[in-house]
């Protein structure tokens, strides 16, 4: 029989790199413990008698000092190196999730909350940059996908779990997520930094940094950061803050209840998750970006006029769908615009604060126009920034991977 060309041969599929498997396996790690705290977040501050605006400011002040720490978290990323950098943050975040477990006041619970973005942000901007430069780029769109399913199948649990423990009271999820974080942390430190990663030099794990000067030339960067901006907003913002407030308050959900609604979102979300990576690869970033934002804003508009848990619980899980489809295409986006060359620690710790901005302001600005207009015009306000990032990536020109 004779050899086939060389141009109808099938070439292996590339395989993904076990460094970012074990960053994977950690993020389950990671999630299912911040599921347990997701659905009783706002509500234990609210049980130190507070406002709705005080009560949500506990998810603001912690993306403040993400926001605030991201520029440094960056530079610590390109200099010692994002495995040494995974590993500090979740360090700090556990805890901070162990002092919020015995906070005796609202204000205590405020700083040992802080502490927990400076953290949070160095560790996820250390992620995120080894996954940039690490992943091959036919693949970057499905493992932005394995990253955040991997997240979102402890969020899928998470919220139940932490539902089912409500009886303990409100300071054993934290209790337990504190642990879950210790665990993760000693994974990535076995294989990418002490006993398993030994072998490793010091210069395979850094990278001179791409200017945000050059990145900011990118037009498809910069819709990204519009993009990152609604999304910012509405996931990690009103989702996390008000949503919570909206289910028991409103509606008069319990815990259980309540948590469920949170799933359902997870649960849309790991949906999409499950093919909009290799759709992102295979068709490009332009198009699930818009589909999927597009869904969401007009899912979030709405979720404020659910009568009832079951409309609320659809609306959510529409909602995390659209979500689920753009966010591996945002994702993908930066580590284009960086390449393997370059480390991605400024370039993605800038795309990581145009979400802790929004996430600062929108519980602060949804909860005060819950409490004198009521939760319908928070969430119309919602959709209406989600919206903006579609307006931004319908003039960008599908972008080209480094």
């Amino acid at each position: 029989m004779p050899t086939p060309p060389a141009a109808a041969r099938t070439l292996p599929e590339e395989r993904i790199p076990r460094d970012i498997l074990v960053l994977i396996a950690a993020a389950v790690i990671v999630a299912l413990g911040f599921g347990l705290i997701a659905p009783i977040l706002p509500q234990y501050a609210k049980s130190f008698d507070v406002t709705n605006a005080a009560a949500a400011a506990i998810v603001s002040v912690f993306a403040a000092t993400r926001l605030l720490f991201a520029p440094f978290s960056g530079r610590i990323t390109e200099r010692f190196g994002e495995p040494v950098g995974y590993v500090t943050g979740v360090l700090i975040v556990a805890l901070s999730t162990l002092g919020c477990a015995f906070a005796q006041d609202y204000w205590t619970l405020i700083a040992v909350r802080a502490l927990g973005g400076v953290g949070s942000t160095l560790f996820t901007v250390s992620a995120a940059s080894f996954i940039a430069r690490r992943s091959p780029a036919s693949l970057r769109g499905r493992i932005s996908g394995l990253y955040g399913g991997a997240f979102l199948f402890g969020n899928v649990a998470g919220p139940l779990v932490g539902g089912l423990l409500a009886p303990l009271g409100y300071r054993m999820p934290f209790i337990i997520y504190g642990v879950a974080l210790v665990i993760a942390a000693g994974v990535v430190f076995f294989f990418l930094v002490g006993v398993g990663g030994k072998a490793r030099k010091r210069d395979q794990d850094t990278k001179p940094p791409l200017p945000l000067s050059q990145a900011w030339k990118v037009p498809a960067y910069r819709a990204a950061l519009i993009g990152n901006f609604g999304n910012g907003w509405v996931t990690f913002g009103v989702r996390t803050a008000i949503i919570p407030l909206f289910a028991a308050m409103a509606l008069g959900l319990d815990p259980l209840q309540v948590g469920l609604v949170l799933t359902a979102f997870a649960a849309g979300n790991a949906a999409a998750l499950t093919f909009s990576g290799r759709w992102s690869d295979r068709v490009g970033r332009r198009t699930p970006i818009i589909v999927g934002m597009s869904i969401a804003a007009a899912t979030s508009a709405v979720v404020g006029f659910s009568p009832n848990a079951w409309v609320l619980v659809a609306a959510s899980l529409i909602s995390g769908f659209g979500t689920g489809l753009f966010g591996p295409s945002q994702q993908a986006t930066v580590a284009d615009t960086v390449g393997p060359n370059y480390s991605a620690g400024r370039t993605m710790a800038t795309f990581q604060m145009s979400a802790d901005l929004p996430a600062i302001f929108a519980p602060i600005i949804a909860g005060w126009i819950a409490d004198h207009w009521g939760y319908q015009w928070a969430f119309v306000l919602s959709g209406v920034v989600m919206a903006a990032g579609v307006l931004a990536w319908a003039r960008v020109k599908e972008p080209r991977r480094a």
